[in-house]
């Protein structure tokens, strides 16, 4: 009982800090970044990375151990909408993260990134998006928890 307790916890609490993450992505980010700017959002990043593999383990422990059983989740369309949208944005925060990542050099010398107007303008539109998929994911959740797509 503990343990389903605790995971469930992790679960939620890791997609409250993803959103957190995003949130902070989302304000800070610019075309024009100071060096410390330009750290928050790194390391806002890495926190929404370690947040979301945690999300992803938590979800496949509460599916096969510690939820209403893999039969529940694997017959319902709604949790696969959910999987299907979780994946969906882990695939358009690559490109921002990757981007951040390239900034690391400049960062270690204390010079702040060189973004170009196109580059700032699609970063800046993927966070706005992956904050729309991670506003939607927990509906989906609800809908599901409440029996709708179910069998």
């Amino acid at each position: 009982m503990w343990e389903n307790a605790v995971v469930a916890y992790l679960h939620y609490l890791s997609f409250m800090v993803i959103y957190a993450a995003l949130a902070v992505e989302n304000q800070t980010f610019k075309q024009e970044l100071s060096a410390a700017e330009a750290w928050r959002v790194a390391i806002a990043d890495g926190i929404y990375g370690l947040s979301a593999t945690t999300v992803l383990i938590t979800g496949i422990l509460r599916v096969f151990y510690f939820g209403k059983g893999s039969g529940f989740y694997a017959s319902n369309p709604v949790f696969w909408t959910k999987v299907g949208l979780f994946f969906f944005v882990a695939v358009l925060s690559l490109y921002p993260t990757f981007s951040f990542i390239s900034w690391f050099r400049d960062l270690r010398n204390n010079n702040a990134p060189q973004i170009g107007r196109a580059q700032a303008h699609w970063i800046s539109n993927l966070i706005k998006v992956e904050l729309v998929g991670f506003a939607i994911i927990p509906l989906l959740g609800a809908l599901m928890a409440r029996g709708i797509g179910g069998n």
